[in-house]
This record gives C-alpha cells, sequence and structure tokens, in this order.
C-alpha cells in the first residue's frame, strides 16, 4: 500500500483528491494539511468526506511523516519551497501548482512575476500528461500535474499536431466553471458577476498559454503560434475548448479520424464523441474529444473534461498510479455523471 499526504487539502482540488484517495485500493491517505483548518476534522471544512476521511487537518508536513507520496496541491511559489526536502527524503511528489510545468525558469518568470528557486527540481520534473508522457512519468519522482487548460486543449490537439500536417498557427476558444478559480471567493467569480454571464479573461495573457505552447510545440516537434482566450463559464465544474488550426494538406473528415484512431489505442481515459460534452465528463477522469473539417482545409478540435478531476486531482492520482508502477485506471474508472 503507498501511503500518501495532501499538502493544501481543504480547497477544491484537495476535497477532489480526498475523495478520490479515499476509495482508492492502494493508495492510503495518512495526511492532510491546512494552515487555516489544523486540529479541525476534514469533515468539519470538507463535509462530503465525511465517513470515508478519518483525518484531522495538520497545519504542515511533519519532518517524520512515514508517507511514500506527496500531493502537493499548494499555491505557485509554495511548492518550491516544499517538494525538495521532500525529495530529499526519498518521497515521490506530484506537484498541482505552476512551479514545475515550464521547463525554461526566464519563461516561468515572465509569466509568474518571480523567479525560480529550485532549478534542480525543474530539471528532473516531469510534465505528467499521461497520455503523452507515460513512460518519462513512470520513471520520476517528480511530476509536474498539468493546468486544466492545457489538458483539455492539448488532448484535444495532440493527434493533428503529430501528423505534422498544422500550419503552426493554433486558436483556443476555451470556457470554464467557476471552481478553477479556486475556493476563496473574488469580485469575477461573485455569482451576481458571472451567473448569467460568460466572460471572456485574462485574454492573451493567461499563464496557461506558455504551458499549452510548450507541449504542442514538443509533439509536433516544431514552433507554433498559440492564442488562447479563456472564458469563465456560469457552471460550477467543467470545461469546453474549442480548437481551430488549419492543414498544410488537406485531408477528408475519415483520414483525420484515423489519425485520432491511431494516436489513443489503449488510452482509457480518452474517449472520442462527435461532439464532446461537459455533463458527460463531470465527476470522472476521462476526458472527450472531437473533430470537424471545415473549408478550406480548416480542422476544428473540440474536448471536454472536469476542470477539478482530468484537470486536476483525477490526473495526479493518474500519474500516482503509473509512478508507482500500478494499472493507470486503479481508483479512477467509473463514468461521469450525465447531467
Amino acid at each position: 500500500m503507498v501511503k500518501a499526504a495532501v499538502v493544501g487539502g481543504s480547497g477544491y482540488t484537495g476535497s477532489e483528491l480526498g475523495r478520490i484517495l479515499s476509495r482508492h485500493p492502494e493508495i492510503s491517505l495518512e495526511v492532510m494539511t491546512s494552515r487555516q483548518n489544523a486540529g479541525i476534522p476534514v469533515h468539519r471544512a470538507l463535509p462530503s468526506l465525511k465517513g470515508f476521511v478519518d483525518l484531522a487537518f495538520e497545519a504542515q508536513l511533519s519532518e517524520d511523516a512515514d508517507i511514500d507520496l506527496a500531493f502537493l496541491a499548494t499555491p505557485h511559489g509554495a511548492s518550491m519551497e516544499i517538494a525538495p526536502g521532500l525529495l530529499s527524503r526519498g518521497i515521490k511528489v506530484i506537484d498541482l501548482s505552476g512551479d514545475y510545468r515550464l521547463r525554461d525558469p526566464a519563461v516561468y518568470e515572465k509569466w509568474y512575476g518571480q523567479s525560480h528557486k529550485d532549478l534542480d527540481g525543474l530539471e528532473r520534473a516531469v510534465y505528467g500528461m499521461t497520455e503523452i508522457y507515460r513512460d518519462a512519468v513512470a520513471r520520476a519522482d517528480l511530476v509536474a500535474n498539468p493546468g486544466c487548460y492545457p489538458t483539455c486543449s492539448v488532448l484535444s490537439l495532440a493527434p493533428l499536431m503529430a501528423s505534422g500536417l498544422v500550419d503552426g498557427k493554433v486558436i483556443i476558444d476555451a470556457k470554464s466553471g467557476t471552481s478553477g478559480a479556486g475556493a476563496e471567493p473574488s469580485k469575477a467569480t461573485h455569482h451576481p458577476a458571472c451567473g448569467a454571464s460568460i466572460t471572456p479573461y485574462k485574454v492573451v495573457g493567461h499563464r496557461h498559454t506558455p504551458e499549452i505552447k510548450m507541449v504542442l510545440d514538443a509533439v509536433s516537434d516544431a514552433g507554433n503560434v498559440v492564442v488562447f482566450t479563456p472564458h469563465l463559464l456560469p457552471i460550477v465544474r467543467g470545461m469546453l475548448t474549442t480548437s481551430y488550426v488549419t492543414l498544410k494538406k488537406d485531408k477528408n473528415k475519415d483520414e483525420l479520424q484515423a489519425l485520432y484512431d491511431a494516436y489513443y489505442a489503449g488510452r482509457r481515459f480518452v474517449r472520442q464523441a462527435s461532439v464532446p460534452s461537459i455533463p458527460s465528463t463531470v465527476g470522472s477522469n476521462f476526458i472527450e474529444v472531437g473533430l470537424e473539417r471545415a473549408e478550406a482545409g480548416t480542422v476544428v478540435a473540440m474536448g471536454s473534461l472536469d476542470n477539478l478531476v482530468k484537470g486536476a486531482a483525477g490526473q495526479a492520482v493518474q500519474n500516482a498510479n503509473v509512478m508507482f508502477k500500478m494499472d493507470e485506471t486503479v481508483g479512477l474508472d467509473f463514468p461521469g455523471l450525465g447531467v
């Protein structure tokens, strides 16, 4: 049994990790930390876990904690302070912040507004998009869990990008539920501000833009121009991306579909659909992807997922399964809610 801790367990992602790990047959949840809830039973702060997680929050992970794996559901900047000490003790780390996702420290500083304090960790970290980097994840002791927007965007586009057919410009229209902003309320996510509206935000300035570009460049082995615009949907959870690319050489729908069939053969958590559905994926670790061929060699690639599961906690557990040589579906093979 793998012994695990969730550091920063009182937010939405921490709660999802608690929910999934509480029923995982091969990972035992031993510790959950939360500075503001230290000493309080987990179920008092997270009522949905009552009867499933019989722990009290600890202020921080102790130096002698008997664990094999730590999930860091901490803000960017905090993870790179915590991870080095855990790794030095032989504890594997999955970081759900942005601290280890971007390979170039200069790019990290530009987009996150601070210099990176753990360059050794940045060098050794593996980007945890399991469908693409499974072999590297299996060998890793530090995994950077991808962001929700990059997961949905990249996995809906990867077969096209890997084919070498795309002309190098990608336009991504992305929409997410309000839970993506975290548990702390803000003016933008206050219900009167977003409950009856669809709002673009951080236009051409979202931190997930360089992450999307980094992976699409690696998949396509070429530089790409990425135009990424996120929007806030008046729903709690769920994500939909619609992306547009132009082909260097035109292909018909059947030929394009064959690329997806081959690329995702045996990938349990990638499900193909003519039109991806948010309700079909909410509550699950599945992503639905689909495509349509438009005029003049343009392809519309679509994706949907639960931003808190496949976009965060579920993908983290999927990475943990691979890191510890389990079947990657263990503890995650359940359907979406459907409504």
